[in-house]
C-alpha cells in the first residue's frame, strides 16, 4: 500500500495539480489560436497575396508533371516538398507565443502592484544621534 499512498500523494500536489489545469487550458488555447489563424487570418492573407492557400504550396520533386494541388500530387505518389503547411505552423506558433507574452505580462503586472512596498515607517534617530544622547547623559551624572 505504500506505493499507491506515494503515488496519490504525488498525483494531488498543488504543481502537479497546477500542472495539468495548464496542458488543458494550453490545448483548448491551442485550437482556438489555430482557428483563428485557419478560418480568419490566412483567408485574409490569402486575399491579400492573391489567393494564394498555404496550406496548398509545394514543390514537386519527381517528375516534370505538373499537379493543381497538394493532394493531388500525393495521391499521385509524387515526391512533394509540401511547404505550406509549415509556413502555416509558424504563423501559428508566433501568434500563440504573442499571446502568452501577453498574458504573462499582465500577470506580471498585476503581481507587481500586490508587490508594492508598504510605507517606510518613520526612521529612528541615527547612530551618531544616540551616541550624542548618550555622551549627554553621561557627562550631565
Amino acid at each position: 500500500m505504500g506505493f499507491i499512498k506515494e503515488f496519490k500523494e504525488f498525483a494531488m500536489k498543488g504543481n502537479v495539480m497546477d500542472m495539468a489545469v495548464g496542458v488543458i487550458i494550453g490545448g483548448a488555447f491551442g485550437k482556438i489560436v489555430t482557428s483563428l489563424v485557419g478560418d480568419v487570418l490566412m483567408p485574409v492573407i490569402s486575399l491579400a497575396t492573391g489567393g494564394i492557400d498555404f496550406t496548398n504550396l509545394f514543390v514537386n520533386l519527381s517528375d516534370d508533371v505538373k499537379y493543381k494541388t497538394l493532394a493531388e500530387a500525393q495521391e499521385a505518389g509524387a515526391s512533394v516538398f509540401a511547404y505550406g503547411q509549415f509556413v502555416q505552423n509558424i504563423i501559428d506558433f508566433i501568434i500563440i507565443a504573442f499571446c502568452i507574452f501577453l498574458m504573462l505580462k499582465g500577470i506580471n503586472k498585476l503581481n507587481r502592484k500586490k508587490e508594492e512596498p508598504a510605507p517606510e515607517a518613520p526612521a529612528g534617530p541615527t547612530q551618531e544621534e544616540l551616541l550624542t544622547e548618550i555622551r549627554d547623559l553621561l557627562k550631565n551624572k
